[in-house]
């Protein structure tokens, strides 16, 4: 695989802008959700566990607002699931938690990593996350509020000078 290396700077002005999803620029640009759980991993390893847990919340942030949980769970994203969940629980997104465990839960327990898999456990458990969408979105806010917060908490865990490699 051939990779592009980019350099990142995040600093106290990304910080301070309250956008999670610049915060962590790095990541996104360089960890693979589509090539499997293993790849996703591997990833991973170089930042520290707040970027980790911010990172996978963004993805299911973004999925779910985009189109619901079905989405969620039915793209290469699906994978994060766990991190996200285990991410609100960090962040102190008690009501967040309680919607991806429900969600996860509709979908046997233990949603797969591997996304073909996923998919025929979504076929077979035909969940109906209607009622998870819509507490979500009533939601959202708090838990923008909460993931910025923990952010600033957390400020040291959040600076990244460096490069990273972007697979071209």
């Amino acid at each position: 695989m051939e990779y592009e290396v980019k350099k990142f700077m995040i600093g106290d002005d990304v910080i301070a802008s309250n956008d999670a999803f610049n915060v962590i620029e790095p990541l996104w640009c360089s960890v693979s959700v589509d090539d499997g759980e293993d790849q996703y991993r591997k990833g991973l390893e170089p930042f520290t566990s707040p970027q980790r847990y911010v990172f996978a919340i963004c993805w299911y942030m973004t999925e779910v607002n985009n189109g619901g949980h079905d989405q969620f769970y039915y793209n290469s994203t699906g994978l994060t699931w766990e991190d996200a969940m285990n991410g609100f629980q960090e962040i102190g997104a008690h009501e967040n938690y309680a919607i991806i465990r429900a969600s996860a839960d509709a979908m046997g327990g233990n949603p797969s990593k591997d996304r073909d898999e996923r998919q025929d456990e979504m076929e077979r458990y035909e969940p109906d996350f209607s009622e998870l969408d819509k507490r979500y979105y009533a939601s959202e806010g708090s838990l923008v509020e909460k993931l910025n917060a923990y952010i600033k908490q957390n400020v040291e865990s959040f600076y990244f000078d460096g490069e990273v490699k972007i697979p071209k």
